[in-house]
């Protein structure tokens, strides 16, 4: 007879011996989270036991987990080349050292520099994304109103970091301590240019700079800045 209590009432039912759990028959399974990690362990420490068709069926559902993280590694560890541009009214107004010198501070390698006047071509293809717009030829104007520095930058992550020292394209929505947001009032005087991908900034320091113009070199300080 087995018996069920509670709140002072008691029910028993019989159950035939055949029909009756012992512990000896309930199968026992033990978890294992070792398969979702990067590393799987190869100690015994960290073995376990489990019924032949269990394994059978875990090898049906799961794959060898891959080494993910030298993958992460090597593509935080990719070097880009952005082009930045100190725009005519960033050179008129003597900013082009404080420019410089904010890429400097951050770590990237200058690889190409020269002050350049810059012919309405070579405005037009720069921007030829915008042509389009009813403001371009306004901008192509401005760009060769008086010479630009253009600059060859390169190091991890450049494109994007140059991107929030700039600060965005209208300095009022620029944050302060950016380049934009520090030295710039209007969007038609924003100062500065910087390539928007690594794409792009690998095709407009080809059309900025011609072969040979570019420097090759290893900073004294490069051990400092990566691992």
């Amino acid at each position: 007879m087995e018996g069920v209590c509670g709140r002072g009432v008691c029910v028993t039912a019989s159950l035939p011996r055949s029909a009756r759990l012992t512990r000896s028959s309930v199968p026992v399974y033990r978890v294992s989270y070792e398969h979702l990690t990067p590393f799987p362990s190869q100690s015994h420490l960290f073995s376990y036991q489990s019924p032949p068709y269990a394994k059978t069926l875990r090898a049906r559902n799961t794959t060898k987990p891959a080494i993910f993280l030298p993958h992460l590694i090597a593509s935080l560890q990719q070097v880009d080349q952005a082009y930045i541009m100190v725009k005519p009214d960033g050179v008129q107004r003597g900013l082009v050292g404080e420019i410089i010198s904010r890429f400097e501070r951050k770590g990237f390698k200058l690889t190409g520099l020269k002050l350049f006047q810059c012919s309405k071509e070579l405005a037009e293809e720069h921007y030829k994304d915008l042509k389009q717009k009813s403001f371009f030829p306004k901008l192509i104007d401005y760009i060769t109103s008086g010479p630009v520095v253009s600059m060859a930058w390169e190091g991890v992550g450049v494109v994007a970091s140059a991107r929030k020292l700039i600060g965005a394209t209208d300095p009022l929505q620029a944050e302060p301590g950016t380049i934009r947001g520090d030295l710039a009032v209007q969007t038609g005087r924003n100062v500065v240019h910087g390539s928007d991908s690594p794409e792009n900034g690998k095709r407009e320091i080809a059309l900025w700079f011609k072969e040979g113009e570019l420097c090759e070199w290893t900073p004294v300080q490069a051990p400092w800045l990566r691992e």
